[in-house]
């Protein structure tokens, strides 16, 4: 697995080229895979899985930095919600047809439930941030203010960051006095640390135990989960109507999901409860996002790429007109009357039959609509 790894991160081109093509040779498979609907989406599902593995070994490529290497080696969240996303149409359409269109929910129902687990696990993690993308992507931006006092503990006396900080900001320059200066107080330094010292035989017993100590394996210590009241305690109002609005909208698809196992999908009540959820999340993180930076009483900021994921959410919104009762009763519709009108024209007419044919058979599935 290792080599496999190695030979991924030093070939990302190819191997991007080489899923460009294989995810491209899926609309010409043999008309024996294209009999069922089972054989295209395994064949997808199988690609995807492999192009997340593979991005997530670019993404967690070694570096210089400690935490980085650390993190590396922790959960995969993001690989694992990638692989359960790769494989819930093909659970859908597996259980569509072995087991029926009623029975199929109780699948859905334990996709969502897991993915759920999986996003709040993350949630918990990574400090209570947003999610980004469904956590495709990272949320790694710190505040500023963690930033600066990191700055600030690196210019503090008998830090080990004190005489690299002095020697990366200030080098000789004839015309500046301070670096000058600060460049021979680290020469001296470092010639102080340099110059032998007799040493006594305890001492020597001493600075024997310390090298040991120093070149024994390193212990990686894991630091401890953030609690949440602390966390609502620092982000005051805005930080609680953000957490509110963070687990609807993670826990939306699975309620959404068994209401329709309850219902049925023909049924208003689901349909109504999931724009509820939605409507009330968006209402609270819009709330923290349009917050007056001026006031002293606010405590919590979106970042930018916060607010681009609450843009992202707000188009998510759309999906509820593809979806049942209302595409049915409504959406379809229109769309079958524009495509009468449009019909006597040679080309526009025929490229638009085309799009309402795909339309409403990409509706049918519930996963290509969910938006989870």
């Amino acid at each position: 697995m290792e080599a496999y790894k190695r030979w991924v991160r030093h070939n990302k081109d190819y191997v991007q080229s080489l899923e460009t093509l294989a995810n491209g040779l899926t609309w010409v498979l043999p008309d024996q895979f294209l009999d069922s609907e089972i054989g295209p989406e395994a064949v997808t599902s199988i690609l995807g899985i492999i192009t997340s593995i593979n991005e997530h070994i670019i993404d967690t490529t070694p570096t210089q930095d400690i935490t980085d290497s650390i993190e590396a080696y922790s959960f995969p969240h993001s690989l694992c919600l990638s692989v359960i996303m790769c494989l819930e149409t093909l659970v859908e359409v597996m259980a569509e047809q072995y087991y029926g269109d009623d029975k199929k929910w109780n699948f859905l129902a334990v996709t969502e439930a897991t993915k759920v687990l999986v996003r709040l696990s993350l949630f918990r993690k990574s400090g209570y941030k947003m999610l980004l993308s469904g956590v495709e992507t990272s949320n790694d931006e710190t505040d500023s203010n963690t930033s600066n006092s990191q700055d600030e503990t690196s210019l503090k006396p008998g830090s080990g960051h004190a005489l690299s900080y002095m020697e990366n900001n200030h080098s000789p320059n004839p015309n500046d006095l301070e670096g000058r200066a600060l460049s021979a107080l680290s020469r001296f330094a470092e010639n102080a640390i340099m110059v032998p010292e007799p040493v006594s035989p305890s001492r020597a017993d001493h600075n024997q135990r310390r090298e040991a100590i120093l070149e024994s394996p390193v212990s990686v210590i894991e630091r401890p989960l953030p609690r949440l009241f602390d966390i609502l305690s620092k982000r005051g109002l805005h930080g609680a109507l953000f957490f509110i609005g963070e687990v609807l909208f993670i826990t939306r698809p699975l309620v959404y999901v068994l209401f329709i196992r309850k219902y049925g999908v023909r049924s208003w009540t689901p349909w109504f409860i999931s724009m509820a959820f939605d409507c009330i999340g968006m209402s609270f993180l819009s709330l923290v996002a349009t917050a007056v930076a001026g006031r002293k009483e606010q405590r919590f900021h979106l970042s930018a790429s916060e607010k681009d994921e609450v843009k992202r959410r707000k188009l998510l919104f759309l999906l509820y007109i593809m979806r049942d009762p209302f595409f049915t009763k409504y959406t379809r519709k229109k769309l079958e009357s524009v495509e009468k009108v449009l019909e006597p024209v040679p080309v526009i007419g025929f490229l638009t039959a085309k799009a309402v044919e795909l339309a409403i058979g990409v509706q049918t599935r519930y996963t290509y609509m969910s938006g989870s």
